[in-house]
C-alpha cells in the first residue's frame, strides 16, 4: 500500500519508521525556533506534510511516542489524533505536557508516531436489546486484577 505525502514547506521530513518492526511513522516537528511546552501546559506542533490516503478503508492514526511520554510526561492533548481519509491539510501534532517540568520542543524532533491502520465502515442498526455475553454490563475492573 501506498501512503502519498505532500511536503507543504521544503523543510518537512518525510515520515519514516525508526525499524522495520516499527507500527508507527515518525512525525517530526516544523519549527523555526525551539517550543517550550510548560507544565500542564499545551502548545500545537506543524509538521509541514499532508497525506493522501488510498480510501475510506484507512485511517491516519497519530500516537504519543513513548519516550517522550514516559520521560517527560510529554503526550498528544486528544488521546490518540484520527486523520481521516478525506483530509488532505497539514498534520498537526497537539502535545500535552503532563509532568510538573517544562520540555522544550526542537526543530525537527520526532514529537508523534503516524500508524495507518484499516477501517471497517459499518451501518448503525437500532435494537431493542444486544446479544447476551457472560460479562455482560460489567464495566471497569469487573473481571479482577489479575
Amino acid at each position: 500500500m501506498n501512503l502519498f505525502i505532500k511536503r507543504l514547506d521544503p523543510r518537512a521530513k518525510i515520515p519514516e519508521r525508526a525499524t522495520n518492526g516499527s507500527a508507527g511513522m515518525d512525525l517530526r516537528a516544523l519549527l523555526d525556533e525551539p517550543v517550550t511546552v510548560p507544565a500542564g501546559g499545551r502548545v500545537m506542533i506543524p509538521t509541514g506534510i499532508a497525506i493522501g490516503l488510498i480510501d475510506n478503508n484507512v485511517v491516519g492514526l497519530i500516537y504519543a511516542r513513548s519516550g517522550l511520554a514516559i520521560k517527560h510526561g510529554l503526550a498528544l492533548s486528544n488521546g490518540v489524533g484520527v486523520v481521516d481519509s478525506d483530509y488532505t491539510g497539514e498534520i498537526r501534532v497537539g502535545l500535552i505536557n503532563h509532568s510538573d517540568t517544562e520540555y522544550t520542543i526542537q526543530p525537527d524532533e520526532r514529537i508523534a508516531q503516524l500508524v495507518i491502520s484499516p477501517v471497517f465502515p459499518v451501518s448503525t442498526v437500532e435494537v431493542e436489546e444486544l446479544n447476551q455475553t457472560d460479562r455482560g454490563d460489567g464495566g471497569f475492573g469487573s473481571t479482577g486484577k489479575l
